[in-house]
């Protein structure tokens, strides 16, 4: 089955076709590049399966990502729908450490999500810049001081004790 066939099949559940495509991914059955291609041209709901999916798999196996991975949920990050921005944040926390040198754009659009009125987009970000918080690349100062006064505005406890637990592990 194609990927297009499986996002339309209807009998099929979201979350059905989220772990089939993951599965696909991290057998190598289907090229990543194949599935961003895809991606890049879906409407949100087909487009945000399609990231969560790549979510799915790079939590499992770190080493299917690329640099092209990078720059698709990067961008990402920038679209209007929260589920897509949400899914691209976890796939940059879960990928950071292969690309220390090449975050900036990330960086810049998760902080941008930190004043995203919806909790579970700002809780992913928080996720996404604890990790590269804790990577203490070139910017790790200037990010550390935004993470900090990102924490003093924060409302939900559950997300600021994320930001507190990045900057503790980055101090060690």
């Amino acid at each position: 089955m194609q990927i297009e066939e499986l996002i339309k099949d209807k009998s099929k559940k979201p979350k059905e076709k989220t772990e089939l495509i993951s599965t696909w991914l991290v057998s190598r059955a289907l090229p990543l590049d194949e599935l961003l291609a895809f991606a890049s041209g879906q409407k949100d709901p087909a487009k945000a399966s399609c990231i969560e999916a790549i979510e799915y798999a790079t939590r499992q196996d770190v080493s299917l990502a690329d640099r092209d991975v990078l720059d698709f949920v990067s961008q990402a990050l920038t679209e209007k729908a929260p589920r897509i921005k949400w899914e691209s944040a976890k796939v940059v926390g879960n990928i950071a450490r292969l690309f220390p040198e090449h975050l900036a754009a990330a960086t810049a659009n998760l902080l941008k999500n930190t004043q995203h009125d919806g909790t579970v987009v700002r809780w992913s970000a928080a996720f996404a810049l604890g990790e590269i918080l804790k990577l203490k690349t070139a910017g790790h100062r200037e990010l550390l001081s935004e993470i900090q006064a990102i924490c003093t505005r924060e409302e939900k406890n559950s997300i600021r004790k994320i930001y507190l637990d990045a900057i503790k592990r980055s101090e060690k």
